[in-house]
C-alpha cells in the first residue's frame, strides 16, 4: 500500500491502521539546596505489570489528550502535580525514543528542564530532592532517565555561561552574593565579583528592593527579579578568575 492509498484509507475509516508508540513527557526538575544543585526524583510504583518497580524516575507521564493541550502544558502539569508550583522557567530539552527505552512497546518521550526556587512547593511523598555531585547523580534511574538528567545538566551549565538562568533559581529577594554563589554552584567554579556585578546590574534583569539584609556584616541590598522578566542573554561568556 503506498502513502496516498493509506492516507485515503485512513480519511475513509476514520481511525489509524498503524499501532502508535506510547508517547510520554519527563520533567528535569532543578534547584539549589544546601549549597548544591539538586533534582527532584520520584520513586516509581510497585503495581503489577509496572516497569522498573520501586526504582528513581525523572517525573512525568502519560500525555492527556483531553487535558493537555501541547507538550509544554504537559510537562507543566507534571510539574505542578510533584511540587505545587509553576515554574518561572520551562524549557524543552529534547526527544527520545526507542522500541526498547520501555518494557511496555515503542515509546517516545519528550523532556523539559525547569529551575524553581528552594522556597517553592510542597513535594509529593514519592518525590525528594538528591544532589548533583560533580556534574552527576550517583544514584541509577529508571529507563533512559539518566541520560536525559545528563543532558539536561550539560545544558543547564552551558547556558548558564552566557544567560541569566540562575535567577530563576533565586528567593523571591536575595542579594547579589547570594546569585553569584547560585552562578558558582551550577558552574562548580569561582567568578570574580566586581565583573559579575558589573554585568548583573547592566543586564536590567533585577531590582532593588526597599530593604537590606542586617547581619554581622554591613547591611547588604536586597534585590528581585523584574516581573515577567525573560531570560538575558549575555555577549560574552564568564570566565573564570586568572
Amino acid at each position: 500500500m503506498g502513502d496516498e492509498d493509506r492516507t485515503e484509507g485512513i480519511e475513509k475509516s476514520g481511525h489509524l491502521d498503524f499501532v502508535r508508540p506510547l508517547t510520554t513527557v519527563d520533567v528535569v526538575i532543578f534547584s539549589i539546596l544546601g549549597d548544591r544543585l539538586q533534582v527532584l526524583l520520584v520513586q516509581r510504583p510497585a503495581g503489577e505489570g509496572e516497569p522498573f518497580p520501586l526504582s528513581l524516575a525523572l517525573p512525568g507521564g502519560f500525555v492527556d489528550v483531553a487535558r493537555d493541550r501541547d507538550l509544554a502544558a504537559c510537562a507543566a502539569r507534571k510539574l505542578k502535580e510533584k511540587t505545587g508550583v509553576t515554574s518561572p522557567y520551562l524549557e524543552q530539552l529534547g526527544s527520545w525514543g526507542s522500541a526498547s527505552r520501555d518494557p511496555r512497546g515503542w515509546s517516545a518521550t519528550h523532556a523539559y528542564f525547569a529551575l524553581i526556587p528552594a522556597e517553592a512547593g510542597a513535594l509529593t511523598p514519592d518525590a525528594r530532592w538528591f544532589p548533583i555531585r560533580d556534574g552527576k547523580l550517583k544514584e541509577k534511574l529508571a529507563f533512559d532517565h539518566g541520560d536525559i538528567l545528563a543532558s539536561a545538566i550539560q545544558r543547564l551549565r552551558n547556558k548558564v555561561e552566557y544567560t541569566s538562568l540562575p535567577a530563576y533559581l533565586m528567593p523571591a529577594e536575595f542579594t547579589l552574593p547570594d546569585l553569584q554563589r547560585v552562578y558558582e554552584i551550577v558552574l562548580d567554579r569561582p567568578l570574580e565579583k566586581s565583573a559579575f556585578r558589573t554585568r548583573i546590574l547592566s543586564a536590567d534583569m533585577i531590582e532593588p528592593v526597599a530593604k537590606m539584609r542586617r547581619g554581622p556584616n554591613r547591611p547588604a541590598q536586597l534585590y528581585r527579579l523584574k516581573k515577567n522578566s525573560e531570560p538575558v542573554y549575555f555577549v560574552r561568556t564568564f570566565n573564570p578568575p586568572e
